[in-house]
């Protein structure tokens, strides 16, 4: 009876032991990591970031730039070159450079053109595929997944060179979903504002977009850009080259290609572009300093006046320049500079009837086209003016259209009509019209009464009080509503197309041109329908779900559009 009792009472008390609760402090025990409870929607992060992640490129003619959706500023900003185009076996760097003068010399710095005649868009594919996976590759650290994409691109771009880019980014990227957005739209977009008169001096031409409700409303263009504005320049220091080395082989002005020696290169041009091209200020600017200089008088040191005046009569660089053969420093005086820059956008020397539509000169093409907008629509646009592209990094440019824009409209107004007829009529009281409900009588009127006509008439509509309203009174007493800056010229900074189409995707907006993957490769661009025959909101609700942009299969995009680009 004890032999059996014993194990009973030993059992008992482990028993006992192991469910008491421990009484002390616990002892030393091998640290471990809690189990984590992941939800199998979500994955893993790297599966969350490589669904949500959305890539927006932008396509201009020289540069494109890719980044994420959400980033401030593009991770890569990669360029087309010669250098970049060589192949296995190519003995270019060996050889003696073919030099091009002239709008020869562009097309090897370039990514597309918008005349398309002289265009390979075999070529222009596989440009665009090698930048793009260099730039997947080195700078966005990406495999190659499919990710959907966001095109930030000009909207007077050819459908076939569009064409030519879905099916790149489709066929080679495997994207699901593009979505395309006008670099106008969001270069609005990245400044803060629903409506904006957006200026690109960029190297193609000149295109002012006027973006009212994030809808573009009207698009005008002149020649006047990047590339005119660089072979002007080259002239100038070819001309220059000449001028400091009159023993060259070639005596013939005219004939550029013949002398190779001295010509100077693409890159080398473009840099001196770059940091020394600037802008005079505009006259009626001048003016009006040298009128307010006059009235004030300051008291300086007389070393220093000297010594600015002998800088502004020199006004003279120096720059080295390695292309030429052999090496030269040429002597480039500022005043050169300016007249390039003056002769290229703005041409006073020249009449305005002689300009064609598509070469005025910049501030004559922002007048023309504020002119021909709707009254509320360019009381909202002149007062945010947005100005983006390469050119409008030059110093002193903006400033010079904005000034000369302001002096032509003190001078000429609103007024669609000019001419000698209408100055007459402006300045002749007699010729003005009288009002409608002044009495039209025959016989003389005293001087009395001359003069209350006279005040009537100068007095318009516009001046006269409105009567209070005492309800609309109190309804704008509690209606919290900002003041509408509007019928003045204002320049508003932007942080440029990319940081808005970046914001875009990143707050799910949707967009009116969302191609999708399967639909194009079944239809191609013939299947687009125009813009007037899509139900936006139904677009819409199709487009946008919970998790962002849908993949949608072909029935539930049976209608879908190119947006802007499908009227070209």
């Amino acid at each position: 009876m004890a032999s059996g009792a014993g194990p009973a009472l030993a059992h008992r008390s482990v028993a006992s032991i192991r469910s008491a609760p421990l009484q002390g402090p616990p002892g030393p025990s091998t640290p471990h990591t809690p189990n984590r409870n992941i939800a199998s929607a979500y994955g893993s992060p790297s599966t969350i970031r490589a669904d949500d992640d959305v890539v927006v490129l932008e396509l201009g003619s020289r540069h494109i730039r890719a980044g994420f959706a959400g980033d401030s500023s593009p991770k890569a900003t990669r360029q087309c070159g010669p250098e970049d185009q060589r192949r296995v076996g190519d003995f270019r760097s060996w050889q003696a450079p073919r030099r091009h003068a002239g709008l020869d010399w562009a097309p090897e710095h370039e990514f597309w053109r918008y005349d398309l005649r002289d265009v390979d868009l075999g070529l222009c594919q596989d440009n665009l595929e090698r930048v793009v996976r260099d730039a997947f590759t080195k700078y966005l650290l990406i495999d190659s997944r499919p990710r959907r994409l966001g095109l930030v691109l000009d909207s007077a771009v050819p459908v076939p060179l569009l064409t030519a880019v879905l099916d790149t980014m489709f066929n080679r990227f495997q994207s699901p979903t593009i979505s395309l957005m006008a670099s106008s739209v969001t270069a609005a977009v990245s400044a803060g504002v629903r409506s904006a008169l957006v200026i690109d001096l960029g190297w193609a031409e000149t295109v002012v977009t006027s973006v009212y409700e994030y809808r573009e409303v009207k698009c005008t263009r002149s020649v006047r850009g990047g590339r005119l504005l660089l072979d002007a320049l080259y002239k100038t220091l070819h001309s220059l080259l000449r001028e400091n080395n009159p023993d060259s082989d070639s005596d013939d002005d005219d004939d550029d290609d013949d002398d190779e020696s001295r010509t100077i290169s693409f890159d080398e041009c473009d840099d001196i572009l770059r940091r020394l091209m600037w802008c005079r200020p505009s006259a009626s600017k001048s003016s009006q300093r040298e009128s307010t200089q006059l009235e004030t008088v300051e008291e300086q040191d007389e070393s220093e006046a000297e010594s600015l005046q002998d800088v502004l009569q020199v006004g003279v660089t120096n720059v080295p320049i390695n292309s030429t053969n052999p090496p030269s420093t040429l002597e480039i005086p500022f005043e050169k500079l300016a007249e390039v820059c003056d002769d290229t956008f703005f041409d006073p020397s020249v009449e305005q009837a002689t300009f064609d539509d598509h070469e005025l000169p910049i501030h004559l093409l922002v007048y023309q086209h504020l002119l021909q907008l709707p009254l509320d629509v360019r009381a909202i646009c002149m007062s945010r003016i947005i100005f983006t592209g390469g050119c409008s990094n030059i110093l002193g440019l903006k400033q010079r259209i904005i000034d000369d824009l302001k002096a032509i409209v003190n001078k000429r107004g609103w007024a669609p009509v000019a001419g000698k007829g209408v100055d007459q009529l402006r300045n002749n009281p007699k010729l003005q019209r009288r009002p409608s409900g002044s009495p039209t009588g025959d016989g003389p009127t005293s001087p009395s009464e001359a003069g209350d006509d006279q005040e009537t008439a100068s007095r318009g509509a516009a001046d006269t009080s409105h009567e209070h309203d005492p309800i609309e009174a109190k309804v704008a007493r509690y209606r919290e509503a900002p003041p509408q800056v509007h019928g003045q010229f204002r320049v508003l900074h932007s942080l440029g197309s990319w940081t808005g189409g970046s914001l875009l995707c990143q707050l799910k907006m949707p967009a009116m041109a969302i191609i999708d993957r399967d639909v194009w490769l079944q239809q191609g661009a013939n299947g687009a329908s125009r813009p007037s025959d899509i139900d936006v909101k139904a677009q819409q609700r199709q487009s946008v779900t919970t998790g962002g942009y849908a993949r949608g299969g072909g029935g539930h995009h049976t209608n879908w559009t190119l947006g802007a680009w499908g009227y070209l």
